[in-house]
C-alpha cells in the first residue's frame, strides 16, 4: 500500500459510460471523470461494446482522475465495480480483443437457452448456480463466441484465449496480465456453482466452455493486483472488485440479513442479502454471491429488470419526445395521471419474475387525449410497477421487504423515489450520493488496502446521509394502476 495515500481510485465500467472517480476515506467525493460508450446494434436484440474502447475510455478517465486529484502518490489503493455478465474474448498473448464484447442486454443466444431448457438442465443450473437459462448470463454468450467468431475459436485451439466479464478484462490490462474474476462478478456467468470454490467442470461441459480460458477466481477485497507504473505514474494496488449490483448493496450498507436495496440504472436490480445461507427461490428470482472475504462467502436473492433508465434513453434518442432525462419530472408532474396509457419496457425482453426473452416492449391505452405527458409518465410508472412484481416474488420466496433502500441515476428524480414508496406502500430511503456502486468498490478496495478493518467500518465512515419518502397514495388508485399495468402485461402475453 502506498503510505501517502489518503484517497481511494474507483472504477466504474458501466454499460452506457464509464466513469474513474476519487474518494476520500471519509466518502467523499473528491474528482470524478466520465467516458460515454458507443452502443452497436448490429442486428435485433444484439447489443455489443468495443473492448478496446472500454479500455480506453476507463484509462482515460483514470487518468484524468489522478492529474486533478494531484498525482498518484495521493491514491492507496484501486477498485473496479463493472457491468456485469457481458463477455470479453481476448488473447493472453497479446492482450487484445478478439471479437466486440457481447453485452448483458444482448438477447442472442436465446434459442441456445431454450435448447438446453427444453432438454431439461434447467433444474440442474439453477439449483447450482442460482441463475435461470437466460441469455442474460455469460456461459452462453462465451459458447457462441467460441462458435461464431473464428479468431476466438483459433485462440482456444492455441490455448491462448482468455474470457471473462468486464472487470477482469480491465484487471488483466491494468495490471499487465493478471487474469483474475471475483466470485461475485463470477457467480453471474451460470459456470460457478453457488457453493464452489471456482468454476464447475460439469457447467462448463454443458455450456461447451474451455476451464483454461477462464480467470481464477478471487475474494472481493484484498491484495489482487498492482496497475503497470506507466499507466497512472505508479504502481497503485488492486485491492477491491465487484459486479456493480453486488457493489451498489455494499454501498447502501445492506451487510446484515434482510437488507435490500434497489439500484435504477440502465436497468433495474433489486437484492437480499441472506447472510451466509445459500439462496433458494421457487419464484424465479435468483442467488448470487453477494461478497467474499478471506474465501467465506456472504448470499445474495436477486431480482433483475433488463431496462429502467434505458427507456427514458429511449424515449430522448429513439423516439425524440424529451431532450434530456431532466426533463422528465416536470413532465410527469405536468399531467394529473398516466391518461390511461402504459408503457410494457421489454425493448430487451423482459426479466425477473416473468424471464421471457421473446416479449416485446408495448405502448397501451392510447387516445387522442394522450401527450408527451402522459407516455413519459407512463415511462416513469413502469419502474415503480417493475420493482412491485419483484417485491410479490421477494414476498414468496420468504424475503418481504421492510423497507427498500434506493440508489441509481434514476433516483436523483424525486418523483420516481415518490411513485416507488406509493406502489409499495413501503417508506423509500435514498442516500444523498445516489451513486452507490462506486461507493461499495471504494469500501472493498479499502478494507482490501487495509485502510478499514471490516466491511461495517468502512460502511460507518463512508456512507452519509438519507432521504425518506414515504407512502401516500390511496390504496384505491394503488389499485388502478396495478390493474393497467397487470392488464398491460397480458397485452405482451405475460
Amino acid at each position: 500500500m502506498n503510505p501517502l495515500g489518503e484517497l481511494i481510485l474507483v472504477l466504474d465500467a458501466g454499460t452506457t459510460s464509464t466513469r474513474a472517480m476519487a474518494f476520500g476515506r471519509d466518502g467523499g467525493l473528491h474528482a470524478v471523470s466520465q467516458r460515454d460508450l458507443a452502443q452497436h446494434y448490429p442486428r435485433a436484440g444484439w447489443v455489443e461494446h468495443d473492448a478496446g474502447e472500454i479500455w480506453a475510455s476507463t484509462l482515460a478517465a483514470a487518468r484524468d482522475v489522478v492529474t486533478r486529484a494531484g498525482g498518484a502518490d495521493r491514491f492507496a489503493c484501486i477498485g473496479i465495480t463493472n457491468q456485469r455478465e457481458t463477455v470479453v474474448a481476448w488473447d493472453k498473448t497479446t492482450g487484445e480483443p478478439l471479437a466486440r464484447a457481447i453485452v448483458w442486454q444482448d438477447r442472442r443466444t436465446a434459442d441456445a437457452c431454450a435448447v438446453l431448457r427444453e432438454a431439461g438442465h434447467e433444474a440442474a443450473v439453477q439449483a447450482q448456480t442460482g441463475l435461470v437459462l437466460d441469455p442474460y448470463f455469460s456461459a452462453s454468450k462465451m459458447r457462441w463466441l467460441l462458435d461464431h467468431v473464428a479468431q476466438v475459436r483459433a485462440a482456444a485451439d492455441a490455448g491462448r484465449l482468455a474470457l471473462g466479464t468486464v472487470e477482469s478484462w480491465l484487471a488483466f490490462k491494468l495490471t499487465g496480465g493478471a487474469h483474475i474474476s471475483d466470485a461475485a462478478n463470477a457467480s453471474r456467468t451460470s459456470l460457478l456453482a453457488l457453493a464452489g470454490a471456482s468454476w464447475d467442470e460439469g457447467l462448463c461441459d454443458l455450456f461447451g466452455v474451455p476451464r483454461r480460458a477462464l480467470p481464477a477466481v478471487t475474494d472481493n477485497a484484498g491484495a489482487l493486483g498492482a496497475t503497470l507504473p506507466d499507466w497512472l505514474g505508479a504502481a497503485l494496488p488492486l485491492t477491491g472488485l465487484a459486479g456493480d449490483q453486488q457493489s451498489a448493496t455494499i454501498g447502501q450498507g445492506c451487510l446484515s440479513l434482510g437488507d435490500t436495496k434497489a439500484t435504477f440504472g440502465t436497468g433495474a436490480f433489486v437484492l437480499t442479502n441472506m447472510g451466509e445461507a445459500l439462496p433458494r427461490s421457487d419464484n424465479r428470482l435468483l442467488g448470487t454471491v453477494l461478497c467474499q472475504l478471506d474465501g467465506t462467502r456472504s448470499y445474495a436473492l436477486e431480482g433483475s429488470v433488463f431496462v429502467a433508465g434505458s427507456l427514458i434513453k429511449w424515449l430522448r434518442d429513439g423516439l425524440g419526445l424529451i431532450a434530456s432525462a431532466q426533463e422528465t419530472e416536470a413532465l410527469a408532474r405536468s399531467v394529473m395521471d398516466n391518461g390511461g396509457v402504459a408503457i410494457v419496457p421489454a425493448l430487451s425482453g423482459l426479466g425477473a419474475p416473468h424471464w421471457r426473452p421473446e416479449a416485446r416492449g408495448a405502448i397501451s391505452g392510447l387516445s387522442f387525449s394522450a401527450t408527451r405527458a402522459h407516455i413519459v409518465r407512463a415511462a416513469l410508472e413502469a419502474m415503480a410497477l417493475q420493482t412491485h412484481d419483484l417485491a410479490e416474488a421477494f414476498a414468496a420466496d420468504g424475503a418481504h421487504w421492510t423497507s427498500l433502500r434506493v440508489d441509481g441515476g434514476m433516483i436523483a428524480n424525486d418523483w420516481i423515489a415518490q411513485d416507488i414508496a406509493d406502489i409499495l406502500n413501503l417508506t423509500v430511503e435514498r442516500p444523498d450520493l445516489v451513486e452507490t456502486t462506486a461507493l461499495g468498490a471504494a469500501m472493498l478496495a479499502g478494507l482490501g488496502a487495509g485502510l478499514f478493518g471490516s466491511l461495517e467500518e468502512a460502511a460507518r465512515a463512508m456512507r452519509g446521509r438519507k432521504c425518506d419518502f414515504v407512502p401516500t397514495m390511496a390504496a384505491t388508485e394503488r389499485a388502478a394502476r396495478l390493474e393497467l399495468w397487470k392488464r398491460a402485461l397480458a397485452g405482451v402475453g405475460v
